[in-house]
């Protein structure tokens, strides 16, 4: 072990855990030094909104701060089905069921519903989650160029019993897909299509549904989609959502599921409350886009990833630079963190940009002059 950890520090790709001292959206504090935040998920300022907090405070008294048990045994509370119902009249699904991570449930939504002699189709790209989650299912692994659906193609041509598996935006280049034309390709084919669309909700769409939404395409043409309150609904947790029949099959047979303490009832009421602030105050998402393209804009002359959404990348390739350049902007009152390896692919170290909607235009100009002067 001590071996590993010195041949990760030596390769400049050890981590180390940050303590925040005070947590504010667009400013945050370590150490006793405030700095502009870039690189946290809270995409529309919801983690401290007054309304969200007086949620949590009000279902801690009304409910209890655990939940005392797995959901299958002591754990489902009322609250859990109110927030089950809501991600329901809000997404469209017949039926969703709550997790603790985003993580746990893309272990669930992979291992339980691929089976022996399936082939899960991932992109090259998929969040770790996806990939163990593949790993440690019956069915056989198979990975596609990113985005590309020529070699979506040859991949299904080629998989026995193919399920096909992608992000609605990817968590480190901020891409998306054509779902409308994944999902054609996937009819042809008789294969489903599962989304993890952790970035993509609360951002995208009408009310903030999502990728899918965006794209036209209703959540029944699915055959199942996770996403977390972890990213624009500022909390924490997650949901797989599908048809009814899907989801009694996860929860008669996702160990994931069955074996966790269920979510905190307190944390429940809150996310009820973020979804009802997402979905009813659209000015969030207009002001994040409008911040998406005024960066776009300020910065068209960085050598940024092709990228519309929140997340905005700079890659640099090498880890020691993107750590010094990481070091730079700390010393001017930016908190950008260096993405590495294995989190990012072997020579592509970069800045991990994301934009929300706290941001003003003085911070994104800020941030530009800055990453002008150090590129």
């Amino acid at each position: 072990m001590r071996q590993a950890l010195a041949e990760r520090e030596a390769s400049q790709l050890l981590r180390r855990s940050v303590t925040l001292e005070q947590y504010s959206g667009r400013v945050l504090r370590v150490a006793g030094n405030s700095y502009l935040n870039f690189s946290g998920n809270d995409y529309l300022g919801l983690a401290t909104d007054p309304e969200v907090l007086n949620a949590y405070a009000e279902g801690a008294a009304a409910y209890g701060g655990g939940s005392s048990g797995s959901p299958l045994v002591t754990g489902q509370h009322q609250v859990h089905q109110q927030l089950s119902d809501t991600l329901c009249d809000w997404l469209g699904f017949e039926q969703v069921l709550l997790f603790s991570s985003g993580f746990a449930a893309n272990q669930t939504m992979l291992q339980t519903l691929a089976q022996k002699g399936d082939t899960l189709l991932l992109d090259k790209l998929s969040h770790a989650s996806l990939i163990d989650g593949a790993l440690h299912s019956d069915a056989q692994l198979k990975r596609f160029a990113h985005n590309s659906l020529s070699a979506l193609l040859a991949a299904l041509n080629d998989a026995s019993q193919p399920l096909v598996v992608t992000e609605g935006v990817f968590s480190m280049d901020g891409d998306s897909p054509d779902l409308n034309a994944m999902l054609s390709l996937c009819r042809q084919y008789q294969a489903p299509l599962l989304l993890d669309d952790a970035h993509g909700l609360g951002v995208s769409g009408p009310e903030g549904k999502g990728t899918a939404a965006a794209q036209g395409i209703v959540s029944g043409d699915l055959f199942c989609t996770m996403a977390n309150f972890g990213k624009a609904l500022g909390l924490g947790g997650a949901f797989v959502g599908g048809s009814k029949t899907v989801i009694d099959y996860l929860t008669q047979f996702g160990r994931h599921y069955i074996y966790s303490t269920a979510l905190s009832p307190a944390l429940c009421a809150a996310v009820i409350k973020s979804i009802l602030l997402c979905r009813g105050q659209s000015w969030r998402r207009d002001k994040l886009h409008s911040n998406i393209a005024r960066f776009r804009a300020l910065a068209a002359d960085l050598p940024l990833l092709a990228s519309q959404s929140a997340i905005q990348g700079l890659v640099l390739g090498d880890s020691v630079r993107a750590l010094n350049m990481s070091a730079q902007l700390k010393q001017a009152g930016i908190w950008l963190s260096a993405i590495r390896p294995p989190t990012v692919p072997k020579g592509s170290a970069r800045l991990r940009i994301t934009l929300s909607a706290q941001h003003t235009e003085q911070d994104i100009q800020l941030l530009v002059q800055q990453l002008r002067q150090l590129v």
